[in-house]
């Protein structure tokens, strides 16, 4: 594997956690405009990125490998959850 195969592989495993994250930020602007209005947009996707990619990092470690439901499942648990702290301590 080329070093440009490495970070095309390694670009398109941590995807998911972005877009997912960016979507999530922007329906919890949209949904929440008066609560969430101090807390910008980017703050938002950001932690939530952070967290997806640390989410699908753990399931790699621990499932063994990437695409499982259950691991998509733990992305989607990691990206909430600093947004909701985040929505919390606005």
């Amino acid at each position: 594997m080329s070093p440009l195969d490495a970070l095309w592989h390694f670009t398109n495993l941590l995807a998911p956690a972005w877009i997912v994250a960016a979507l999530m930020a922007l329906g919890l602007k949209q949904l929440w405009r008066r609560e969430l209005k101090n807390l910008s947009w980017r703050r938002l996707a950001l932690w939530g990125g952070i967290g997806g990619c640390l989410g699908i990092m753990a399931a790699l470690l621990v499932l063994g490998r990437d695409g499982k439901v259950a691991g998509y499942g733990l992305m989607i648990l990691a990206i909430a959850l600093p947004q909701w702290l985040l929505s919390l301590r606005r």
